[in-house]
C-alpha cells in the first residue's frame, strides 16, 4: 500500500475559536446567524449541522470573539465533552467550547470530521483543566493527520458515510419499534386521562397488593453499594418500560435483608416519580431474581386477577398519564410525585382479559425491539470498526 503523508492540522486547516455575545444585550441574538454550543452536536444524528437551537444577529458576531465561517467548516466540541464533530453546510459561528476548522485544498472537511472522531482519546489524554477537561487549540495545532490524495479521502469518506447511514437507519427502525407498545395501548384502552371507552375508574393505590417508595437517608447511602450482591434499582434504570442497564449497582445481602418491606420480585412494577419524565415505569425482568429499590422508586405488586404489570407499566408511560400526575408534582428545584399522591390518582381498568391480551402482545413487541436494539448494535460496532481501520 502506498504510504500516505502525514501533516500538522495546522499545515492543511485553518484553526479557529468561539466564544459568545454578552447575554446582557438581547440584541446580539435571534439576528439568524447560526450559533452553534456543544448540544447542537451532541445531539446530531449524522455528519452534517444546518441548523442550530440558538442564533446570533451581525452585532453580537461584530461584539464578541466568535468567528462567522463558510460552510464545510469542520466543528469539534474541545470542552467537557470532547472529540463530537460535524460538518457545517451553512455559515455558522460557535461558542468557545469548540476548535473549527477550514480545510485547505488538501484535505476534505468531512475526511478531516471522521479522523478527529478517532482522536477522541488522545485528545482527552492531552487536556487539561479542574472543572471540566478541554483540549487547548495550541495542542490540537501539532496533531499530525494522515493526507492521502483528495480522491483516496474521498472514498473513504463514502465508505463511513455508507455504514453511518446504515446506523442512522437502524436507530430509526428501533426508535418505530418502541413507538408500538404506546400505539396498542392506546387502541386497546383509549386514552387514560378521557377514558374514551368507559372503562370503571379506581384509585391507583387500591390495584396494589403491595405499594411502597424505597429506602432512603441513612437505610440506603452510597456508601452502602458494593462491587456485586442484590441488584438497586434507581432512577437512573428506568425507562419508558424499559430497564437501562448503564449504571448498575449492588448492596451485599446483609444490607438487604435488613429492608425486609423493600424486596422486589420478578413482575413487580417499579415506578420513577422524580425526573424526566417525572412519572415512567418498568417491570422488573426475570433476569433479577430479586431487587432493592431505592428512595423516588415506588414498587408496586399487582392485585392478582385485578390488573397486569403490563398494564400498569404502560399506564405509568403513557403522556395523558403523565399529564393527569402533573397536579400531583411537588417541588420547586427538584420536583417530584409524592407516593401518596400516586396511590390517590383515579385511573381506568380495563377487564382483566383484554389486559392479559396486551401483556402476551407486549411480550412481542418487546421481542422486536430487542432484535431491532441488536442490529444497530451491531451496525454501530461495523462503523467503529470501519472508523478505526479506514485511517490505518
Amino acid at each position: 500500500m502506498t504510504q500516505w503523508r502525514t501533516a500538522r492540522l495546522e499545515d492543511v486547516a485553518q484553526i479557529l475559536g468561539g466564544g459568545t455575545p454578552s447575554r446582557t444585550e438581547q440584541r446580539y441574538f435571534g439576528g439568524g446567524i447560526a450559533w452553534a454550543t456543544p448540544t447542537d452536536i451532541t445531539k446530531l444524528d449524522g455528519l452534517y449541522i444546518s441548523k442550530t437551537k440558538e442564533t446570533v444577529s451581525d452585532e453580537g458576531l461584530r461584539n464578541s470573539s466568535t468567528k462567522l465561517m463558510p460552510p464545510n467548516a469542520v466543528l469539534l466540541t474541545s470542552r467537557a465533552t470532547i472529540g463530537f464533530t460535524a460538518v457545517s453546510t451553512v455559515p455558522i459561528c460557535t461558542n468557545q467550547g469548540f476548535i473549527n476548522f477550514i480545510c485547505g485544498p488538501d484535505l476534505v472537511p468531512e475526511y478531516l470530521a471522521f479522523w478527529l472522531r478517532t482522536q477522541r482519546d488522545k485528545m482527552i489524554q492531552h487536556a487539561g483543566g479542574t472543572t471540566f477537561k478541554e483540549i487547548a487549540r495550541g495542542t490540537l495545532r501539532k496533531f499530525e493527520i494522515p493526507v492521502p490524495p483528495v480522491s483516496e479521502q474521498r472514498r473513504i469518506v463514502d465508505l463511513l458515510s455508507r455504514a453511518e447511514g446504515i446506523v442512522r437507519l437502524r436507530r430509526e427502525a428501533e426508535k418505530k419499534a418502541a413507538e408500538l407498545i404506546p400505539a396498542l395501548f392506546l387502541d386497546m384502552f383509549g386514552d387514560p386521562a378521557t377514558n374514551p371507552k368507559g372503562w370503571p375508574l379506581v384509585r391507583l393505590g387500591d390495584l396494589a397488593e403491595k405499594m411502597s417508595d424505597g429506602p432512603f437517608g441513612s437505610n440506603l447511602k452510597t456508601s452502602h453499594y458494593v462491587e456485586t450482591g442484590v441488584r438497586v434499582i434507581r432512577l437512573q434504570n428506568i425507562g419508558i418500560g424499559e430497564l437501562i442497564d448503564d449504571a448498575k449497582a449492588y448492596v451485599s445481602q446483609e444490607h438487604f435483608a435488613s429492608l425486609p418491606r423493600h424486596r422486589c420480585l420478578p413482575g413487580d412494577v417499579i415506578i420513577g416519580t422524580l425526573g424526566d419524565p417525572n412519572l415512567r415505569a418498568i417491570v422488573l425482568p426475570p433476569s433479577i431474581p430479586e431487587a432493592l429499590n431505592k428512595a423516588d422508586c415506588v414498587q408496586f405488586r399487582c392485585r392478582q386477577d385485578t390488573v397486569t404489570a403490563a398494564y400498569i407499566c404502560w399506564l405509568m408511560n403513557m403522556p395523558s398519564t403523565l399529564a393527569m400526575a402533573a397536579s400531583l408534582v411537588q417541588g420547586i428545584t427538584l420536583t417530584r410525585i409524592s407516593m401518596g399522591r400516586l396511590r390517590e390518582m383515579i385511573v381506568p381498568v380495563p377487564p382483566f382479559g383484554l389486559q392479559n391480551d396486551f401483556a402476551d402482545r407486549v411480550e412481542t413487541l418487546n421481542g422486536i425491539k430487542s432484535q431491532q436494539y441488536t442490529a444497530t448494535a451491531k451496525a454501530q460496532a461495523t462503523f467503529h470498526a470501519l472508523l478505526a481501520s479506514a485511517f490505518a
